[in-house]
């Protein structure tokens, strides 16, 4: 065992402090798990706005929009006129 520089005890095997790479590892796993629990917990509420009449995929393209500039998202809907305009739509 070593000492790394906080004076704690750390196996070290080829310069590879395995204390600190085991803790980095288990925190993305860790962060995995919440990711995973999280996707899930919005799959539940897509689905409660299913059961409640609501279209998902107008729900899901409004919160893409809502990430996005006002000005990105005028822009996007102009051109989308214009196009749908000169298809005859």
């Amino acid at each position: 065992m070593t000492q790394d520089m906080t004076g704690h005890n750390s196996a070290a095997t080829g310069g590879i402090a395995a204390d600190r790479l085991r803790s980095i590892i288990e925190r993305v796993e860790r962060l995995e798990e919440e990711r995973k629990a999280l996707a899930g917990d919005i799959k539940d509420i897509f689905s409660e706005a299913k059961s409640a009449g609501f279209d998902v995929k107008v729900i899901k393209q409004i919160i893409r929009l809502r990430k996005q500039e006002p000005a990105e998202v005028e822009e996007q809907q102009t051109l989308l006129d214009i196009y749908c305009r000169a298809l005859g739509m």
